[in-house]
């Protein structure tokens, strides 16, 4: 049973993003750091263990060398290497790479912006670390690519080492293998708006190992857990394929509306799925050689709320925090 603690009130809402809400525990220090995006500002808000003392700041978007951008912040997301965590922004004009803290820029990637006006927008989405073969972080963009980059383990020596083309529509979202086994052969996942996955292998060079084809919804959200792909769409639909041969293990009628973000905890197997229908749930997965399962746990409704983001905030599942559109804060829940 989970109870809603005291909000974290920001300086500014949250805008009607997918998965507008990034978690990062810091366990040692026993704090625990939110990002949230509202229009070209983040919302930077560090929390302390007993939830008493709260320190806020914003960040506000900037193209490379110029001091502050007006382009809209698509993401906002820390991205957590082996020897470093990064802050990673995504917006209208390209990419962002700041040290955990948010201080300090270590690099910035323009996107292609045509010359001349079109109708199709232009954005980067979708932010995630792959250390599985190598230190990466790979960023989706509007046109379906997947940039590659390479990170070192300190200093600003990035470099675009790749780009994957498998896609034809927006990236929504990307995610690594969940499970601290190595036994899985899947490294990573992408997502577009089509409802099209394409499963990965991380290294050197990242090799497609399988495309799970679109069913005519888009996938707004995605995590890999033990080899298994569970995608959210903009049905309310969750989906469990195996990541290799694309076979939908099971289908959950989750929500009555578009499902905005997934989650999952490493330590206890739990997921948990926020929905535009106000609905946070949190389910229990369970897998065999035989058969899988997405149990339902638990509920939590917020009246007239359009959840935008939703993340647990430790490995084991023991609170979450949600966030949703013209929001002025961050709703938690903690496990009694």
């Amino acid at each position: 049973m989970y109870c809603r603690e005291k909000s974290i009130q920001m300086k500014s809402s949250a805008s009607a993003l997918l998965n507008n809400l990034s978690v990062l525990p810091i366990a040692e220090k026993c704090l625990t750091y939110f990002t949230v995006v509202h229009c070209n500002v983040v919302n930077m808000v560090s929390a302390s263990g007993d939830g008493l003392n709260f320190s806020h700041r914003q960040l506000q978007s900037k193209e490379g060398s110029i001091a502050a951008s007006s382009s809209l912040i698509i993401q906002a997301s820390w991205c957590v290497l082996p020897s470093r965590v990064l802050l990673v922004l995504t917006s209208q004009k390209g990419i962002q790479m700041y040290e955990s803290d948010g201080f300090i820029m270590v690099y910035w990637h323009a996107l292609d912006i045509p010359e001349t006006p079109s109708a199709e927008a232009v954005f980067a989405r979708g932010n995630v670390a792959a250390t599985m073969l190598g230190h990466y972080i790979c960023v989706g963009t509007s046109s379906g690519s997947v940039l590659v980059f390479k990170i070192p383990d300190k200093g600003a020596n990035i470099i675009l080492s790749e780009v994957l083309e498998e896609h034809r529509d927006p990236i929504t979202d990307i995610t690594t293998e969940t499970s601290r086994s190595k036994e899985y052969i899947a490294d990573m996942v992408s997502a577009d708006d089509s409802g099209l996955l394409c499963i990965w292998k991380a290294g050197e060079d990242f090799k497609l190992l399988n495309k799970i084809p679109a069913y005519g919804c888009s996938c707004s959200s995605i995590k890999l857990w033990s080899g298994i792909v569970i995608a959210g769409y903009g049905s309310g639909q969750i989906r469990l394929y195996d990541a290799l041969s694309g076979v939908v293990h099971v289908e959950v009628n989750a929500h009555a509306r578009w499902i905005y973000a997934l989650d999952i905890t490493p330590d206890s197997d739990k997921l948990l799925s926020g929905a535009e229908d106000s609905l946070v749930r949190i389910w229990k997965l369970s897998k065999s050689p035989e058969s899988h399962s997405v149990e339902h746990q638990h509920t939590e409704c917020v009246t007239d709320i359009q959840i935008c983001g939703a993340k647990f905030c430790d490995p084991e599942g023991s609170a979450f925090a949600l966030t949703g559109y013209d929001l002025c804060e961050i709703i938690r829940f903690t496990l009694v």
